[in-house]
């Protein structure tokens, strides 16, 4: 979880330098004077941006990507979000293996890029990789509507819940419950 959480570290490397460069510097730490003000903007940015990739992540890796297309819709997020949503991720691999597709041919014919000079190899070989994804976006659609979609993609519900799911949806709160409780009697009868 921490290896995926390093993403944030250039928002931790801003909020560090915040109490030196934003606000009245107000406070003295010796040689050094820095902000009050940029130093609470700092902290305060630290601690949301640890939350929202902690929690991120750990949702992430703990739900699968229909699960979240799904709460999402059970939220009552709009439709068209939802349905770009998943459109992007299923296309994704699809538009990857084009690009490893077209990389495999420039290779094949001795491009190897190494610097500015090929920027405009690259930038033609992206403008190329998003025409074939438009088309083939286009192709998709046409398809869609020629099998009857009207807008809105099927919805599929989840079955009953599994026993043995309800089982470790209850398990856990309920032995955090009972460490809890024994914690709290513990340090009562040790006062």
């Amino acid at each position: 979880m921490l290896k995926r959480a390093t993403i944030e570290i250039p928002f931790i490397f801003f909020a560090i330098l915040m109490p030196f460069i934003s606000g009245v510097k107000d406070l003295d730490l010796g040689p050094i004077a820095i902000s009050s003000e940029g130093a609470y903007a700092g902290g305060s940015i630290i601690v949301k941006a640890t939350a929202g990739t902690l929690i991120s992540v750990l949702l992430g890796a703990t739900t699968t990507v229909r699960s979240l297309l799904r709460g999402f819709t059970k939220l009552r997020m709009p439709s068209l979000l939802v349905q770009i949503a998943t459109f992007m991720l299923r296309y994704v691999n699809v538009i990857s293996a084009e690009s490893e597709r077209m990389e495999v041919a420039r290779q094949s014919r001795g491009f190897i890029a190494t610097g500015p000079k090929h920027w405009k190899v690259l930038a033609q070989a992206a403008g190329t990789l998003f025409i074939r994804s438009y088309e083939r976006g286009e192709r998709v659609h046409l398809a869609m509507l020629s099998r009857g979609y009207v807008g809105n993609l099927p919805d599929f519900e989840p079955g009953p819940v599994d026993k043995k799911d309800l089982a470790r949806a209850i398990i856990l709160p309920l032995t955090f419950s009972i460490a809890a409780a024994l914690n709290l009697i513990y340090s009562m009868n040790f006062q």
